[in-house]
């Protein structure tokens, strides 16, 4: 999810938390609990510093440790361990308790974005994506707010915000149910995939969909059950030449690879006489374009002059990159 939902996420969770006693009764401890919340709803997000030193970075690492089980485990001790030096009167045992709720639900949700995360390191490095909610939804973030004024206007929190979590759990549960409806519907309208991408917008009944047969990609949206299939490319594999493979080794074309699941290539030849491999990732296709691409400029002895991966929505700020990159 974005860092706003994670904030008032963090934020209902401290009213929530007025559910223990030990919490209600003990002032100290609420404020303990409260900063808690709010420090753990946004601490494994703090690999979000990596986009300063590049994108290859950022896309390779980001909800990858931070959001390992290990890093589970120790955000709250962490957290807890500061605020309880800050609150000394604070009750420990349930500041951990609670913070590590609001650090669980973090990673927890993460999970049902497209994007996803690495929550199963260190046992698999898999990328774990359900791609059921968008990374902003509007409704959550909505429903968090509305229950948020309640609080503030005197409603009972504990109560305002345990109808408002069984709300959004029944949510989670139709956003399943349409993301299968649109993948039957897929199914019907390609007939011959064999991978499909399912992925949500900020629209509850909009889809991105990208798909893969043995022969074609197909990329379009759904709207409902109704699919709309805007480009088809033949799959070719990448020829294996040393100037592909020298660009390949390149750190931010790794870093797409390991991250982009379903992606065409272009190679083509420039007037400064160098040689562009472009990876164009499918998924993200937007205004007729696909602005998240890994490109590499290679030169006659199989070089790599310049390169550069991340979302790009216009070819001048992408020609702009490439040529910070190679000064």
């Amino acid at each position: 999810m974005d860092s706003g939902t994670h904030l008032v996420m963090g934020i209902a969770l401290g009213g929530l938390a007025l559910v223990d006693p030990v919490v209600a009764s003990e002032p100290a401890t609420f404020t303990a609990v409260m900063a808690g919340m709010i420090i753990g709803s946004q601490a494994p997000d703090i690999d979000t510093v990596l986009k300063l030193r590049n994108n290859a970075v950022y896309i390779r690492h980001h909800r990858g440790i931070t959001h390992s089980i290990p890093a589970v485990m120790l955000w709250p001790i962490l957290i807890t361990i500061v605020l309880s030096l800050i609150i000394s009167d604070a009750n420990i045992w349930h500041l951990w308790l609670w913070t590590f709720l609001a650090v669980f639900l973090h990673v927890f949700v993460d999970i049902f974005n497209a994007y996803g995360t690495q929550a199963l390191r260190p046992f698999s490095k898999k990328w774990v994506a359900l791609g059921v909610i968008n990374t902003f939804d509007p409704i959550i973030f909505g429903l968090h707010c509305i229950g948020l004024l309640l609080w503030a206007f005197g409603a009972n929190p504990v109560l305002t915000f345990s109808l408002m979590y069984l709300v959004i759990i029944g949510y989670y549960v139709l956003r399943f149910a349409v993301q299968s409806a649109v993948k039957h519907a897929v199914h019907a309208t390609i007939q011959d995939e064999n991978y499909v991408i399912v992925a949500p917008t900020m629209r509850f009944f909009e889809w991105r969909v990208a798909a893969a047969s043995d022969t074609h990609y197909y990329v379009g949206r759904a709207y409902g059950r109704s699919i709309t299939i805007y480009d088809k490319f033949k799959i070719h594999s990448i020829p294996k030449t040393p100037l592909t493979e020298a660009a390949l080794q390149d750190t931010n074309l790794q870093s797409f690879t390991s991250f982009s699941p379903l992606y065409r290539w272009e190679i083509s030849e420039l007037n400064n006489g160098l040689t562009e491999l472009r990876l164009i990732d499918l998924r993200y296709r937007s205004n007729n374009r696909y602005p998240f691409v890994a490109v590499a400029h290679v030169d006659d002895d199989n070089h790599v002059v310049t390169s550069y991966t991340g979302w790009i929505f216009s070819e001048d700020k992408l020609q702009k990159k490439l040529q910070i990159g190679a000064s």
